[in-house]
């Protein structure tokens, strides 16, 4: 059982701030976002809440707390966006407990990559939004992991990446691993793509070789150079107009589909 990480203490100067004394947990909103913490873990949820016009979907979720004795209740929508600490609610928020992170350990890597999926690892990605986009995309693709390296400018979930991921998070486990450190052990299982302006092409899924750990770094700084110089290859995705280059979240989506196509022939 891999031990919890250390976790970044929350912000305390945020509007709508929880109380004191749940200071760790999240705030989870948006439909899509509250049915997927529903469907994978309902016992985190400590409280629901809700627009009126909400009743009908949320109705079934209302049950599963009303067994566990736990309250949820209707309210307006200028108290749900105190509540939910941001006007961007979609109309329902859950206080819910957050999901510890767990330390990589390069043994079961070695074992995740027997079923071919690339792994996707952030190094430094700063916004939560980001993080949340990306963690939407690997959802979407089916990724089942993502390792954040263990570095202060690394977001971590958070409320604004739950809300922007749209149910994602809830079914990727997250894992903390100081880079380049934890890299040598996972080469035993991937091949290690990193990703840089001006340094190459796009990759493709290729027969018989080992899956991709594919890797993205800070949106202003790119990867560290010491995890750039552990990379097996270095990618990135060549542009035809005037903007340099993509955000970090839209290059995550069209890497994860390139590595999770079929290779020609199969």
């Amino acid at each position: 059982m891999p031990r919890p990480a250390p976790q970044r203490p929350r912000s305390k100067g945020r509007a709508g701030a929880l109380p004191e004394h749940e200071r760790d947990l999240q705030r989870i909103c948006g439909l899509a976002a509250v049915r997927a913490l529903f469907e994978r873990d309902p016992g985190r949820v400590k409280r629901l809440f809700f627009e009126p016009r909400m009743r009908r979907e949320l109705g079934t979720f209302c049950q599963v707390l009303a067994c566990a004795h736990k309250p949820y209740r209707e309210v307006e929508a200028s108290e749900l966006a105190r509540v939910a600490g941001t006007a961007l609610h979609g109309g329902v928020a859950a206080i819910a407990r957050p999901r510890r992170l767990a330390v990589l350990d390069p043994q079961a890597a070695r074992e995740w990559a027997q079923d071919g999926k690339p792994l996707l690892i952030l190094d430094g990605v700063g916004n939560p939004h980001n993080l949340g986009a990306i963690a939407r995309s690997a959802a979407f693709f089916g990724l089942e992991r993502i390792v954040l390296a263990e570095r202060p400018d690394q977001a971590l979930p958070s409320d604004a990446s739950h809300r922007v991921a749209e149910g994602g998070l809830e079914y990727l486990t997250l894992f903390q691993a100081r880079l380049p450190d934890a890299l040598p052990g996972l080469r035993q299982g991937y091949r290690l793509v990193g990703t840089a302006l001006e340094r190459g092409a796009a990759p493709a899924p290729r027969r018989g070789e080992r899956p991709a750990a594919l890797i993205l770094g800070n949106e202003e700084t790119g990867l560290d150079p010491a995890t750039l110089a552990a990379c097996d290859e270095v990618v990135t995705i060549p542009g035809s107009g005037s903007v340099q280059s993509l955000n970090v979240a839209a290059v995550a989506a069209v890497l994860i589909y390139l590595l999770t196509r079929r290779p020609p022939g199969d």
